[in-house]
């Protein structure tokens, strides 16, 4: 069995670490100690993949869409059925209330 140089090892990636020294930038964004964050940051964006920012959300008419159809679950809540089920308590309320004016039921 071969043994392991970790001293080799930790020498040789020590030019691939992003230290203190490192040219590229940095994400920048507070950490919980309040410091800077010291990840590199992803290509085209200013956050490492920790912080990696708000999304701006869907712009277009059928981004929206999708996100629309992936967010429905059921149509239970939607808004004709929330008008549908309060108009039929309603009418329920003005029967109910109809029938104990003429005294059907107590």
């Amino acid at each position: 069995m071969k043994k392991i140089e970790h001293a080799a090892l930790t020498e040789s990636g020590l030019a691939t670490r992003f230290g203190p020294n490192w040219p590229g930038r940095r994400c920048g964004a507070k950490t919980r100690q309040g410091a800077p964050c010291q990840n590199p940051a992803i290509k085209n964006r200013a956050r490492c993949k920790l912080h990696g920012g708000r999304s701006t959300g869907p712009r277009t008419a059928e981004g929206k869409a999708r996100v629309v159809a992936a967010n429905t679950k059921h149509g239970r809540r939607s808004a004709a059925h929330v008008s549908r089920v309060r108009f039929i308590n309603a009418e329920l309320r003005r029967i109910t209330k109809a029938l104990k004016a003429e005294e059907y039921i107590p």
